[in-house]
């Protein structure tokens, strides 16, 4: 079925499975709608006065660019046509609330990464969905575990939308002939053990002492605790280091540093951590703050920060052993091979 098996076709099977379920398909469905228009919009780039250029702010104090206003114009268009009860979005000060009715609730980051457009790398939407609680002022306070359904679409060499609704992972890419979505990748999983890091080392000086350890060890090699040689890899594109753990497995690391402004990590917990997390455990692999399962997390606020470890399930478990050591959570540095049980005398 793989290649034959549209995205409409997928969202009408699980329409039928739950009350939610209709809802739920609907959202997804005008996602993947907007996105096949945001990746239009992309590729056509200056040439339809879409650019990477800066126009202030957001809400947040990020800075905002041309293509993420126009792609949050869009998903909004798109899913403003739905009853949905409240709508967040990166581009937001507050919840939109909508229809008081409607069974869930859809934060969004239009565009993830979108610092790199100038750069023509991947970028990517990310969405969550959640149910609608009966005081929508709680709708994006919910733990990750509450999400009905997530997913990213990454807008690169391919158009794919990633999706899990509770049921495993999917990758569909766009078929731009047809226009719609078809199966790529079905039932995703990612190795527990990996070969390959994600992070900005550049940062090291900043880190936390259990962080520092850990790339260390992965340093270290063939020669060093974990056993094996590591390849680094860092696009700064979350959708993109997401989907290339997907694809070959592979560790992600955006930590809290001490730097101003990083102390609680830099990714949002509502519309980029609790769906990659979701994500991450549909597909055999975990997500964590490094002390914290990411999912079991409920945001303080719509745009709260957190930290973010995500992959192969081994590589996480590992960075929160070395979180609760009593020495490195302290700062005090051990010797390399003192830190895996079996290299210890």
């Amino acid at each position: 079925m793989t290649g034959q098996l549209r995205l409409d076709d997928r969202l009408q099977r699980y329409s039928e499975t739950a009350p939610h379920a209709l809802a739920v398909a609907a959202a997804v469905d005008a996602i993947a709608t907007a996105a096949i228009e945001i990746a239009d919009l992309i590729a056509t780039g200056d040439l339809a006065d879409a650019s990477g250029l800066t126009t202030g702010r957001n809400s947040d104090g990020d800075i905002q660019r041309d293509l993420d206003v126009q792609a949050d114009a869009i998903l909004r268009r798109c899913l403003g046509k739905l009853p949905i009860a409240a709508l967040a979005s990166e581009e937001m000060r507050e919840p939109q609330i909508g229809d008081r009715a409607a069974k869930i609730c859809v934060a969004i980051d239009p565009l993830d990464g979108s610092t790199n457009i100038d750069l023509n790398m991947t970028v990517g939407t990310i969405f969550s969905i959640l149910p609608a609680p009966d005081d929508l002022g709680l709708a994006f306070h919910q733990r990750g575990c509450a999400q009905l359904g997530a997913g990213f679409v990454t807008y690169g060499p391919q158009t794919s939308l990633v999706l899990t609704l509770g049921e495993g992972v999917d990758i569909f890419t766009l078929d731009r002939k047809a226009g719609c979505f078809r199966l790529a990748r079905s039932a995703v999983q990612i190795s527990e053990t990996c070969e390959e890091f994600a992070i900005n080392v550049s940062n090291r000086r900043h880190w936390e002492t259990p962080v520092r350890a850990f790339i260390d060890e992965c340093l270290a090699g063939v020669e060093g605790p974990a056993n094996h040689d590591f390849n680094m890899r860092w696009i700064g594109s979350l959708v993109a280091e997401t989907y290339r753990i997907l694809t070959r497995g592979g560790v992600f690391l955006y930590p809290s540093d001490a730097r101003p402004g990083y102390g609680d990590g830099r990714l949002r917990l509502v519309y980029e951590a609790h769906p990659m997390a979701m994500i991450m455990e549909q597909a055999g692999g975990s997500a964590s703050t490094g002390r914290e399962r990411i999912l079991d997390l409920s945001a303080q606020n719509l745009h709260q920060r957190v930290p973010l470890v995500m992959g192969s399930s081994n590589e996480v478990r590992r960075v929160a052993e070395l979180h609760c050591d009593p020495l490195l959570a302290a700062g005090v540095s051990a010797p390399l091979f003192a830190r895996r049980g079996f290299f210890r005398l």
